[in-house]
């Protein structure tokens, strides 16, 4: 396998990445033809990029290598977890237990806070390593709800070798892009032709 492409842009969001940042983030490393791969996660400037045009974390967070690599092992666990739910597997234990692990690692709600000039308020603790763990816990979450919820059944992966992205199957359709939808139907039509002859 060749070395991650870094810094190119992945292709555009795949049906669903919208509306679970789970398929988002299981998304983010992404297997292009010719044996390439982009990982948009590679860095920790390209992780608290991601995570900050998702709303999971200020633009200045201030990421470091140790909360990137957090976020990546996350992703790889959910990558398993939505794998096998597409494929009707079981799951690897420690795929479900990184990710109850993720969501148990925060307060589920802001915890009181008291201060002498301003008196009682809710507030959520934010240095970088709460904002990384309150990110996987969202994530994890959402992974979750994701696999318990009404999309389960449309989790599949893109249809289209080399492609390693997940979607939510609408209709007949099942790549995750026009161009692995293009790459697919090349790929059959030159089989036929190729039987044919």
């Amino acid at each position: 396998m060749k070395e991650p492409v870094i810094g190119q842009p992945g292709p555009p969001p795949a049906q669903g990445e919208e509306e679970h940042l789970s398929l988002a983030l299981a998304n983010s490393a992404i297997t292009l033809p010719g044996g390439h791969t982009v990982d948009l996660l590679a860095a920790p400037a390209q992780a608290n990029d991601w995570l900050a045009e998702r709303g999971l974390a200020p633009v200045d967070a201030g990421m470091r290598e140790m909360c990137a690599a957090q976020l990546r092992a996350l992703r790889e666990q959910v990558r398993s977890l939505f794998a096998a739910r597409a494929e009707g597997v079981p799951a690897l234990p420690a795929a479900v237990s990184a990710v109850n692990d993720a969501m148990t690692r925060v307060p589920t709600a802001p915890l009181l806070r008291w201060d002498d000039e301003t008196g009682p308020h809710r507030a959520t603790v934010h240095p970088t390593t709460a904002i990384v763990d309150h990110a996987l816990a969202s994530l994890a979450a959402d992974a979750a709800d994701l696999l318990t919820g009404p999309d389960a059944d449309r989790l599949t992966a893109c249809g289209s070798a080399p492609c390693n992205r997940y979607l939510l199957r609408h209709g007949r359709r099942h790549w995750c892009s026009t161009r692995c939808g293009d790459r697919a139907r090349a790929a059959r039509a030159y089989a036929r032709r190729t039987a044919a002859h």
